[in-house]
């Protein structure tokens, strides 16, 4: 086995995925700044939830936006839905596992929020549930998926955003999630406090 050309072929692989989701994603993703800003504008707050790695990225996310990205500036309101292990055992436990966060979006969101929903698959029941909750409280999603969008793609409204690599292996969608995540950092950083000098 050539281990070493093994890595260098994960890394053409993940430069092609990225190359096709820049030139399918680039407007959904300044979409999806443009529309993350005007809720942090309005004094609203993003939700973020996902499962696995999905749940690091939805960690990670709202951590660059209460602490900082890449420039300083004010916190902005960002909440990770899969912290608390209390409520998402107790939900868990006393409800069901695939409501989870859905619980947590009808608690903390209102309307002019906006959720992140991050699913390789786009068909993570719990999140699908997210959806569902964040549409009804009147909450704009953000969709991030791979593959076909799944159940979660079906779902979403005409007012919702779909980010949907174009990819089938789960580590190249979580690989340009990331970057995506990172491009919404940045652009709602730009709109917030201006382009770097």
């Amino acid at each position: 086995m050539d281990l070493i050309a093994r890595v260098q072929q994960h890394f053409a692989d993940s430069m092609e995925t990225k190359q096709h989701a820049a030139e399918k994603l680039a407007a959904p993703i300044a979409a999806a700044i443009e529309t993350l800003t005007r809720v942090l504008i309005g004094e609203g707050k993003i939700l973020s939830c996902g499962n696995g790695g999905s749940a690091a990225d939805a960690q990670h996310f709202a951590a660059e936006l209460v602490g900082r990205f890449e420039r300083e500036r004010q916190e902005l309101a960002a909440v990770a839905l899969t912290t608390d292990s209390s409520i998402l055992t107790a939900v868990s436990n006393d409800y069901a596992f695939e409501q989870i966060f859905a619980r947590q979006v009808r608690a903390l969101g209102k309307p002019g929020d906006a959720l992140i929903a991050i699913s390789t698959s786009g068909n993570s029941a719990n999140v699908l549930e997210a959806v569902r909750a964040a549409q009804e409280t009147g909450m704009t999603v953000i969709a991030l998926t791979g593959r076909d969008g799944g159940e979660i793609g079906a779902r979403l409204a005409a007012d919702d955003l779909h980010l949907n690599v174009p990819a089938e292996r789960t580590a190249r969608i979580q690989e340009v999630h990331l970057l995506i995540l990172h491009c919404l950092c940045d652009g709602i950083d730009s709109l917030l406090i201006g382009d770097e000098a």
